[in-house]
């Protein structure tokens, strides 16, 4: 698919590399071959809980806390 490419020098968000962008809509859709999109997925689930439990270590890990 071709896309236009965008700078954005503001202050807001900053761009995403298009291979993040590929993989996060790919993993919307079936998450880690679930079937299932991770936006429909119970919070209260294994795979969610795996989700939330690695964000919180790779953000202690960057912000050394």
């Amino acid at each position: 698919m071709e896309t236009k490419k965008v700078l954005n020098f503001g202050a807001g968000p900053a761009k995403l590399p298009q291979a993040v962008l590929i993989q996060a809509q790919r993993e919307l859709l079936d998450y880690n071959g679930l079937g299932i999109s991770v936006l429909e997925m119970s919070h209260r689930t294994s795979d969610f809980s795996k989700i939330i439990n690695t964000a919180e270590t790779l953000l202690r890990e960057l912000l050394n806390v």
